[in-house]
């Protein structure tokens, strides 16, 4: 755990060189939602460079396609393309390292970036795998903003509806989004209700970039039965540096010369922690 701790700290610093090489990136949810992605991808799923281009394999939609940089530092990370490339490629005029997934790159299984397309489509995912009579899971992170989008809610009827146990939907509960609190901008008050009333299994991650939290309760929906499951990952928007946390305005921001010397301190400090 320590060691994936070590990563994501390692993976937020690429994420800022791409942000401030590329000119542009949605730097707060890229922070907020690394946790989440470390866990998935190096304890959780089963997906490979080796494996993905085969049957065999779990799948994941990065719904909130705008914190993309987080996902390509992971994919580079695991192998899919080189960390070089990315860093220097990315939202370079040309390059297939857009600003959100593009299912052009290898690791990425669906184009996202308009909001409240990704759980229906992981859905449809977690029933072919059931007819396919397939042992892969179906996961799907979404931004809390993104609940304002009734697709998502028309995806977690179906979900329940079915009984797909094989599909785990993470939320990534900042509490910011572009315009302000999602309080304020559209407010969703008690969530663990709202998908508990909806027929989810649902888990309260309290804190949401603890990763020995989020394995756990990773660990847990594998062995519901019956409906799927969601964790409420309880995360900090820009997590890693008080120059950013908690701060709306790091929803989408390039950070200057002063700001980017703070940032990368900060989080070279926090990689050492114990």
């Amino acid at each position: 755990m320590k060691e994936l701790r070590k990563l994501a700290y390692r993976l937020r610093q690429d994420v800022v060189d791409m942000i401030v090489n590329g000119k542009g990136g949605h730097i707060g949810g890229d922070m907020s939602v690394m946790d989440v992605l470390v866990t998935l991808y190096f304890k959780e799923m089963n997906i490979t460079k080796e494996n993905f281009n085969t049957k065999n394999h779990d799948h994941f939609i990065m719904s909130k396609g705008h914190s993309v940089e987080s996902l390509y530092a992971v994919l580079a990370e695991k192998g899919f393309f080189s960390r070089e490339t990315l860093l220097k490629e990315f939202s370079q005029f040309g390059s297939k390292f857009i600003g959100h997934p593009n299912n052009k790159l290898p690791g990425i299984e669906m184009n996202s970036g308009a909001l409240g397309h990704g759980l229906p489509v992981a859905v449809g995912m977690a029933i072919a795998e059931r007819m396919n009579k397939s042992s892969n899971r179906v996961y799907v992170v979404m931004g809390d903003g993104e609940l304002a989008e009734g697709s998502v809610w028309e995806g977690a009827m179906a979900g329940a509806n079915y009984r797909l146990d094989n599909l785990c939907a993470v939320l990534d509960r900042n509490r910011l989004q572009i315009s302000g609190s999602t309080e304020d901008v559209m407010a969703l008050d008690d969530l663990h209700r709202k998908w508990d009333s909806f027929g989810w299994h649902v888990i309260d991650v309290s804190d949401g970039n603890d990763i020995e939290k989020l394995s756990a309760a990773f660990e847990e929906a594998r062995i519901v039965k019956g409906k799927p499951t969601v964790l409420i990952a309880n995360t900090v928007k820009g997590k890693g540096s008080p120059v950013m946390e908690n701060k709306a305005s790091w929803h989408h921001h390039v950070p200057n010369e002063e700001e980017y010397r703070q940032i990368m301190s900060d989080l070279k400090a926090r990689a050492e922690e114990d």
